[in-house]
């Protein structure tokens, strides 16, 4: 039976064949590709699998319902006018209908293929029929795991007739796909037209199955030869600088690294105390132990014109590429796919450039990194700035002194609710209620916080002993000047505000004036009175700002915002609605 069905085949298949789109092609023939392309726009979303599908199924509904749509509609009247009268008996041998079996059917609507609804329809009727379209496929296949069959040559020549297997990386995956497609309908063809009954639009369960069986087989079969070079010719034509990737680096060991395929085993970091270079890419020392850490990883064509010297340490290396398209991993190998092969793909020397902050605060949601890539002649390396004291320990320099950091207190806010956007405003001098009508709120008028999350602005309040602590979320009315002004008319207020664009404002009233409002950067006008308020807090440099704020806050009043005060505030579970 094997050598009619590959006669059959090596005659019925050109007629498929000829008939395949090329869209569908390409995305089957790129089922075994060493690396996942960006799928062409005409295909849709993969669907799931369902309860008691089968590997073939499986298969069909990971290629989405587009490309099976998309092949129904070309195949179908080709399918359908097909004598398939002509092919060796193929199921003689599998489980017939049982006697006087009634048939029936429940449809609903939905956006499921018409091809994978029909495929599964007849798996679920003749049980056995979908196995042995995918073992038959594999059998005559163009290609395949085993040796090299001479009697296979019909079908493989037929399978490829009209289309050639050279050319550019689509071509060649349009090629490879079309002609596994093409004897899988072949075969699917032959099976359903001898086991379907009336019930089973034949034409969609064959190219529905034929589908599937092609997913099955393609991923198990080697590429096409040449298919390397031509993908590395395209993925060369399409590179494109500048480009800029941000998300996060995975930390084991206190590493990572920007790497062309194994992770280096050795790393010498006593040079500058943050990067080393290693066979196979550069190695990078991190705070952390393990997790994961910010990164924006940039590739330029020359470098910057500037040196950011906005972080604690900046370190600036050469680096040969072997081939090119470097990984961020893990020194287990784990990365995230934005990170992956972003280096040009070519071989070369490179200048890195390595930024770190945050490394001696060991908190993976502060330690950030910035490395930046360019084209460059080899040149020594160049610190451009070293100030935190893990690279002095690494250096074996002795630790500088460092001025002390209040804002890091409240780091906590980054995990609350108030992450996002809010006012936390501190009164002395003042009742919650004379505070509450200070912000158009009615002391009398308690509301539940989770009823007003989905209204307008409402303000939490807590009777913090010698100042009253008032905390709205993604609210604001605590930064508004007449607010201030009626609160602080028998002490002191001050408001921190913050939100979701990273716009801020910083606020101070005493004796029901204004002293100053600001968003600040470093260079405003404050009177000289808040001088000893803002002693030592940089607003000039990044990061920290909403800690900076409210250490001002905390300053000025006497009393700040802690984990605690918020915990009880969300406790109590009370608030107040403000009429603007």
């Amino acid at each position: 039976m094997p050598g009619d069905l590959r006669d059959f085949v090596a005659s019925a298949a050109p007629i498929f064949l000829r008939l395949i789109p090329a869209t569908p092609a390409r995305l089957l023939g790129r089922a075994a590709a060493p690396e996942h392309l960006a799928p062409d726009p005409a295909l849709g979303p993969s669907r799931p699998s369902e309860p008691g599908d089968n590997a073939c199924l499986v298969a069909l509904r990971s290629a989405g319902n587009l490309p099976a749509e998309r092949l129904l509609g070309a195949l179908e009247l080709a399918i359908d006018g097909f004598d398939w009268s002509a092919a060796p008996d193929l199921t003689g041998d599998l489980p017939g209908l049982p006697p006087n079996m009634l048939y029936g059917m429940v449809s609903g609507f939905g956006q499921q293929s018409e091809a994978v609804s029909a495929a599964a329809m007849l798996d679920r009727i003749r049980p056995g029929v979908v196995d042995r379209i995918v073992a038959l496929s594999r059998e005559v296949a163009p290609t395949g795991m085993a040796a090299p069959d001479e009697k296979a040559a019909p079908a493989r020549k037929a399978a490829r007739a009209g289309i050639g297997v050279t050319g550019d990386e689509p071509a060649i995956a349009a090629a490879h796909g079309a002609a596994h497609l093409a004897v899988a309908v072949v075969v699917a063809g032959a099976v359903v037209a001898q086991t379907a009954p009336p019930l089973v639009d034949r034409a969609a369960a064959t190219v529905g199955l034929a589908l599937g069986a092609a997913v099955l087989l393609l991923r198990d079969t080697p590429m096409p030869s040449g298919y390397a070079s031509a993908l590395l010719d395209r993925i060369r034509a399409e590179y494109l600088l500048p480009r800029a990737t941000y998300g996060t680096a995975i930390v084991s060991g206190h590493r990572f690294g920007l790497v062309e395929h194994d992770f280096p085993d050795v790393a010498d970091f006593s040079g500058n105390g943050l990067v080393a270079v290693a066979d196979g890419g550069v190695v990078i020392r991190t705070g952390i132990a393990d997790g994961q850490v910010n990164l924006q990883l940039e590739v330029r064509a020359d470098a910057p014109e500037e040196v950011d010297l906005d972080w604690d340490e900046v370190v600036e290396v050469n680096w040969h590429a072997a081939e090119g398209r470097a990984s961020v991993l893990s020194p287990d190998g784990r990365g995230a796919d934005r990170m992956r092969r972003e280096t040009p793909p070519w071989p070369g020397d490179y200048r890195i450039r390595v930024h770190a902050r945050g490394r001696d605060d060991l908190d993976a949601d502060h330690e950030r990194y910035r490395i930046v890539v360019w084209s460059a002649e080899p040149a020594a390396v160049d610190v451009h700035k070293r100030i935190d004291l893990l690279g002095h320990r690494l250096r074996g320099e002795p630790a500088p002194k460092r001025p002390p950091r209040p804002e890091l207190a409240y780091r906590w806010i980054d995990r609350s609710v108030l992450t996002v956007a809010a006012t936390v405003t501190v009164v002395t001098g003042a009742t919650v209620e004379q505070a509450l009508r200070a912000f158009g709120a009615d002391p009398d008028r308690p509301e539940r916080i989770g009823s007003l999350r989905r209204s307008g602005q409402w303000v939490s309040v807590l009777d913090a002993g010698g100042a009253v602590v008032l905390v709205e979320e993604n609210g604001y009315r605590g930064a508004n000047a007449g607010v201030l002004r009626a609160a602080s008319a028998n002490g002191r207020a001050a408001s921190w505000y913050w939100n979701v664009n990273a716009v801020t404002r910083l606020s101070f009233a005493e004796g029901g004036e204004l002293l100053a409002a600001y968003e600040p950067f470093g260079d405003e006008d404050w009177p000289p009175e808040l001088a000893p308020v803002l002693a030592g807090l940089d607003f000039s440099a990044n990061g920290d700002r909403d800690g900076k704020g409210l250490v001002a806050v905390e300053r000025f009043t006497g009393r700040g915002l802690t984990e605690d005060d918020l915990a009880r505030i969300e406790k109590a579970g009370v608030a107040y609605r403000i009429d603007v």
